[in-house]
């Protein structure tokens, strides 16, 4: 049995890993961290999320310039330089094509509850992100259990379709996320952290 301390003072341990070492992993390690992902709790027990996992360096390329396209006309339409966006877009397509293993976390629907109104529709569809979010945590602390290094990464919300298409994901599945996993090159330094008390309150908000 691990003691509280130890396993609490684990968990806070864990940091986003942006530097990768280009060493492979193998498939019964990523198998491995997922299965301890799946343990997550889920809204109804759902368990809404799906995952894919990219070790193939042709994908990965093909993926990060699908997704650096859409970016890049996010970043064109924010009115930012073509030197500063062909910068940004490298410093990304980088970071993904090099990282050993991408894992794209996706939801489905499929097995949530259903509702005819509008209201309970969109809080059955957070719930589902919710539960996908839980799942994700799990995976970033099993590869951290591990001797990985992860991060996690939002991007794939922005451009779901190019997403999709690159990884011929049903259209009842959408990408929420892309964790890349690696051995860490190095440690990154402590995040700054909200102090505790500027984000609690007991019983109300005061």
């Amino acid at each position: 049995m691990i003691e509280s301390y130890e396993l609490l003072s684990f968990i806070k341990s864990r940091r986003s890993i942006k530097r990768l070492k280009p060493d492979s992993i193998s498939r019964d390690v990523i198998e491995e961290v997922l299965d301890v992902a799946i343990s997550a709790p889920s809204a109804h027990n759902a368990q809404p999320w799906r995952f894919i996992i990219i070790d193939d360096q042709k994908v990965k390329i093909k993926l990060a310039e699908a997704m650096a396209k859409a970016w890049q006309e996010d970043l064109s339409r924010d009115g930012l330089s073509r030197i500063e966006i062909e910068r940004l877009i490298e410093l990304s397509k980088e970071r993904t094509i090099n990282a050993p293993i991408l894992v794209i976390a996706c939801l489905t629907m499929e097995d949530m509850d259903e509702y005819k109104d509008d209201r309970r529709k969109n809080a059955e569809y957070l719930m589902a992100v919710q539960s996908v979010s839980a799942a994700i945590q799990n995976l970033l602390l099993a590869t951290h259990a591990k001797g990985l290094g992860a991060c996690w990464r939002c991007a794939p919300l922005f451009c779901m379709e190019a997403v999709r298409k690159v990884l011929k994901i049903p259209d009842n599945f959408d990408p929420q996320a892309l964790i890349e996993i690696g051995y860490p090159l190095k440690q990154p330094q402590v995040p700054s952290r909200k102090p505790l008390k500027s984000v609690i309150c007991y019983n109300e908000w005061v």
